[in-house]
């Protein structure tokens, strides 16, 4: 569905509303990244695989914002679209396939770089609807 960034004076927070989790956290990946960079200039030229995991779906979360801004920042990959899927095993794990490029700091013009998520104001609602709430520390 969407996301919107809110008000903070030093830090990005983040909101998501989906229909379900799997949409949910399609949508944080993507926010992680539109957040560093600009994701319309990306090309799917190539895809990276991951697996997260979280003991419960705040864990889950926090991991899966933190493994995005590795993938992006560190690893060097941006990312345009995101498949995945959730399984619930005693914790939870995401298998996730990132499709996207290697960056290239002129044609997708970075914006800011994230230092971490934080449980800071951290909520997951799930109603009719998920609602997703995080801070990521700039």
């Amino acid at each position: 569905m969407s996301y919107k960034t809110l008000e903070h004076a030093t830090d990005a927070i983040i909101e998501v509303t989906a229909d379900n989790l799997k949409e949910a956290f399609e949508i944080a990946g993507i926010s992680v990244i539109e957040t560093i960079l600009d994701i319309s200039k990306v090309d799917e030229n190539n895809s990276k695989k991951l697996i997260v995991k979280g003991k419960d779906l705040k864990y889950l979360l926090y991991n899966w914002l933190e493994e995005m801004i590795i993938l992006t920042i560190t690893d060097g990959f941006a990312g345009k679209r995101i498949l995945l899927e959730i399984t619930k095993n005693g914790n939870y794990q995401i298998d996730a396939e990132i499709f996207g490029e290697a960056i290239d700091l002129r044609k997708h013009d970075f914006k800011v770089e994230i230092k971490s998520p934080t449980f800071h104001e951290m909520e997951i609602k799930q109603d009719d609807k998920v609602i997703m709430k995080y801070l990521l520390d700039l």
